[in-house]
């Protein structure tokens, strides 16, 4: 939540700042410009783009199921060289940092509410009195016919109360203090409040105020809204003919004898002074007319503002989501033939950090000395920084998994859910007691794009020439078990190992490259080459954290390190032609609602 806060709240910075830039563009404009500029940024404090990201994906058409066309696999991540890096923490742990065991987010959470309601009751106070004054007003007339008119014993200033039902409240006697071109050049000041539906417009900021009390931008687009709220209605007037001294007049008389009035003639609530007001009134110069490309610019603003977060949207619940559920839905496990025969969970207590686990022909899955967090991986498409509100646990005890399906599975495409991954859910959700739901999240992520404008890759990465499905499938018809994996540093055929400053791939789609960068750049990445078909990849890099000490027992020998490499960034552009740029955009995350330690078997 407070991730998405953050978003919320730079974004809707970023789009007042931007509204400043283009009021003082538009200033030579009619003043009703500039009131929906601010307007806008009003509203934007209430609308996050992500409501319009969630609204695309809504929208998107439903995406096709994957067709199972991949290739058996085994997967190899060698870790057992590398320090053990801490298991995350939980919700709890991380938000319990305040004294006394109190949680931080509870105390902002508690100060944010405090906020609200102390500017909600102020604002409910001079509701209610203006609603008193509403209810003490007697009917008058020879005012107006074009609304109801309640004449007022408080010495407040003419003005409009009420948003679906507006009646215009009339202080005692001001009729007789003005004369009845001043009372005309009121009530068309009025008349234009009510035309232009200011008070529902006004409310609408109240609630801004209200929710983002502590942004001080907020306020300054509230002083800067009623300014040119006020001037617009200024410019209405004399353009329905009252002359700007007869008008001047009035403004000044309703004044005198308002002056107790808290809210009349303020400058604090009007953002202008009453002396830069009158001196616009009496010059009233002409605004200048539009030009065509300012009401391009007015007209493309608020299709792009809409627009362009629902596209993104549409187009995220495509590449991200894979066909998962829409974010928000539960995920349930599947059932049927989409199970596992027979399915053996164990602990592993080795010590060992060496992980594997595949499918092998003849319906079987094999896990060995894998974290829950990969299978959960492994399971739902996804990459470890996309499972979020999980214990730690998950990260740091290991298991061994075996399990049978009926008979051979359907391979199915890496990176995507096919018949196996639909099984582990099952598996997840029988043994694990797991219980998750997909959500969109606005997030730092990377993308993953060439980096040579002719489109050439690196040397260590070709286009793929083996059919993994042929030698697979020859050894189901031969009865034989699959090739064995190769040892380290010997090229891979089928599959994809990571160790200690080395990948390699053999037949594996660049999306299964992104999932296998992710760990290592701590963030979310989307393949955005637009390469298709399979490749093999050889890369070297040194890593961040070098290796300490020997592998464990049974652990093949990783190759030496240069301590001296290239990072992965720039292996990544030297070695296959890639490279890692960094963008913020929706991402597509599981979140963990219960899971549980497995039951023994």
């Amino acid at each position: 939540m407070m991730p998405l806060l953050a978003d919320h709240l730079w974004q809707s910075t970023l789009w007042a700042l931007g509204v400043a830039v283009l009021a003082r563009a538009f200033e030579r404009q009619p003043a009703q410009v500039r009131y929906l500029l601010w307007l806008s940024a009003s509203v934007k404090f209430l609308v996050p783009f992500s409501a319009l990201v969630w609204l695309g994906e809504q929208l998107a058409p439903a995406a096709a199921a994957s067709p199972a066309i991949g290739s058996w696999f085994t997967i190899e991540i060698a870790t057992h060289s590398l320090p053990s890096q801490a298991a995350p923490m939980s919700k709890a742990s991380l938000t319990r940092l305040a004294p006394q065991g109190i949680e931080l987010t509870t105390l902002l959470v508690a100060l944010w509410g405090a906020g609200v309601i102390a500017v909600a009751a102020a604002w409910y106070v001079r509701w209610r009195r203006a609603a008193m004054l509403v209810r003490a007003g007697v009917p008058i007339d020879g005012i107006t016919d074009e609304l109801p008119v309640l004449s007022s014993a408080a010495a407040t200033e003419p003005g409009i109360v009420g948003i679906f039902r507006p009646v215009l409240l009339w202080p005692s006697g001001a009729e007789q203090r003005l004369t009845r071109d001043e009372i005309d050049a009121v009530v068309a000041h009025e008349l234009c409040h009510v035309r232009r539906r200011d008070n529902l417009a006004f409310a609408l900021h109240t609630a801004a105020q209200a929710a983002f009390w502590f942004h001080p931008l907020v306020w300054w687009t509230g002083a800067r809204l009623l300014a040119e709220r006020e001037r617009a209605c200024d410019e209405a007037v004399l353009r329905q003919g009252s002359r700007p001294r007869v008008y001047a007049d009035s403004i000044l008389k309703t004044c005198r004898f308002s002056l107790e009035s808290r809210l009349a003639c303020v400058s604090g609530m009007s953002g202008v002074s009453l002396s830069t007001r009158i001196e616009q009134i009496m010059r009233n110069d002409a605004p200048r007319t539009l030009t065509m490309w300012k009401k391009a610019l007015l007209a493309a603003i608020p299709v792009t503002a809409v627009a362009i977060p629902i596209v993104v949207g549409a187009q995220q619940q495509v590449i991200v989501g894979g066909g998962a559920p829409a974010p928000g839905a539960a995920v349930a496990a599947p059932s049927g033939p989409m199970s596992f025969e027979v399915a053996s969970v164990k602990p592993n207590n080795s010590g060992e950090n060496f992980i594997r686990f595949g499918m092998q022909p003849g319906g079987r899955f094999t896990a060995a000395n894998a974290p829950l967090r990969e299978i959960i991986r492994f399971a739902y498409a996804l990459q470890n920084f996309q499972i979020v509100e999980a214990p730690g646990w998950i990260a740091s005890e290991r298991f061994d998994i075996n399990a049978k399906a009926e008979g051979d599975v359907p391979p199915g495409q890496p990176g995507t859910i096919g018949p196996v991954q639909l099984m582990m859910q099952s598996l997840l959700a029988e043994r694990f007691g797991l219980e998750a739901r997909r959500e969109s999240r606005e997030m730092p992520r990377y993308d993953l794009v060439l980096a040579r404008a002719d489109g050439r890759l690196g040397p260590g990465l070709k286009t793929s020439t083996t059919d993994c499905q042929a030698i697979f499938a020859a050894a189901r018809r031969g009865g034989g078990p699959p090739p064995a994996p190769p040892g380290a540093g010997e090229p891979i055929q089928c599959g994809f190992r990571i160790g200690p400053g080395r990948m390699q791939a053999g037949a594996f789609p660049l999306s299964q490259l992104a999932n296998a960068l992710a760990p290592q750049v701590q963030r979310f990445i989307v393949d955005r080459t637009g390469l298709t078909g399979n490749f093999d990849l050889d890369m070297t890099y040194t890593p961040d954290q070098m290796p300490q000490g020997p592998p464990p027992p049974g652990a093949p020998a990783a190759p030496p390190i240069d301590p001296n490499g290239p990072s992965i960034f720039t292996a990544l552009q030297e070695q296959l032609g890639l490279k890692l740029e960094s963008v913020r955009g929706p991402v597509d995350v599981l979140v963990i609602e219960s899971v549980n330690r497995p039951t023994p078997d």
